[in-house]
């Protein structure tokens, strides 16, 4: 039987985490060379290349790339058998990792969380940022989840599962100020003050689209994929904003902003992606058969 060495496991882990012998050995406050020897004995007893240089970079192989997502979660599953032992409890957590668009809403990610706590006792990451990074974050097994408002690419399809959660429909809403616009709606749009999701989001693509099949030039005034940001300039009335119906009715019932009216045929979907493994986590697998977002 072959016998693990989890010493020079650990040091390779932390040398692909930061990326370079040297970052490591200032993480780790050892010798380069020994690090390099510990990872080169981890490769003559896996029999593998586990990295490869790459102009003047550190890149790993495949193998590497596998080696790596099982020392995630080998080392993942001691920092929870620490914690375990440190509160007491003696009851085991589940670690889930999630990842989430800027323009997902808050209250999906908040229901998310929720969902995955009532189905098991779990300690719970959540990662921002944009799709095509949380994509491959995702693809190299450094996160179980990902909410998005985009599926990934068809060319993709079989890197990921994808599930359809909900479908919203898009209204304007802006201030009292705006009201008269109800008139005519939405040929009553022309030439007015938007804030706008940025180009990186398909609900841009699709507004843009609705706007020109309708004949209709507005004013973009600023531009942002983050939905706070847009609410709160829609509240002071720099303009008017495309919500889904969920998040306007919020802000009506607030008293901070009016329904103008509805985009016919535009929605704004949102999905819950995950990606094939050997070992999937019991909770990331759970909620992608059953979790539910009630707006």
């Amino acid at each position: 039987m072959i016998w693990l060495n989890y010493h020079h496991l650990y040091h390779f882990w932390v040398t692909a985490k930061e990326g370079s012998i040297k970052n490591a050995s200032k993480k780790l406050r050892i010798g380069q060379p020994t690090i390099s020897t510990q990872i080169k004995s981890l490769e003559e007893s896996l029999n593998q290349d586990l990295f490869k240089r790459q102009s003047r970079r550190l890149m790993l192989t495949e193998a590497g790339e596998l080696v790596l997502d099982y020392a995630n979660q080998i080392f993942t599953l001691g920092n929870e058998l620490m914690e375990v032992m440190k509160d007491g409890t003696f009851t085991r957590r589940t670690h889930l990792q999630l990842g989430a668009l800027d323009s997902v809403p808050k209250s999906l990610v908040q229901a998310l969380i929720h969902s995955a706590q009532e189905t098991s006792p779990c300690t719970i990451t959540v990662l921002e940022g944009e799709g095509d990074y949380l994509f491959r974050e995702l693809q190299a097994h450094r996160i179980d989840l990902v909410l998005s408002n985009f599926p990934p690419a068809i060319s993709n399809e079989n890197l990921y599962f994808s599930r359809l959660l909900v479908k919203n429909p898009i209204s304007i809403f802006a201030t009292k100020k705006y009201k008269p616009l109800r008139k005519k709606f939405p040929k009553s749009l022309q030439v007015q003050p938007f804030i706008m999701p940025s180009f990186h989001s398909k609900l841009r693509h699709d507004l843009n689209h609705f706007f020109r099949i309708n004949n209709i030039a507005v004013d973009v005034v600023v531009e942002t994929q983050d939905t706070s940001i847009q609410k709160l300039l829609g509240a002071e009335g720099m303009g008017l904003i495309p919500l889904p119906e969920f998040a306007g009715k919020e802000l009506v019932k607030e008293g901070k902003l009016i329904k103008i009216g509805p985009l016919e045929g535009v929605t704004e979907d949102f999905w819950l992606v995950s990606s094939p493994r050997k070992i999937p986590n019991p909770i990331a697998f759970a909620l992608m058969k059953s979790f539910l977002w009630k707006t």
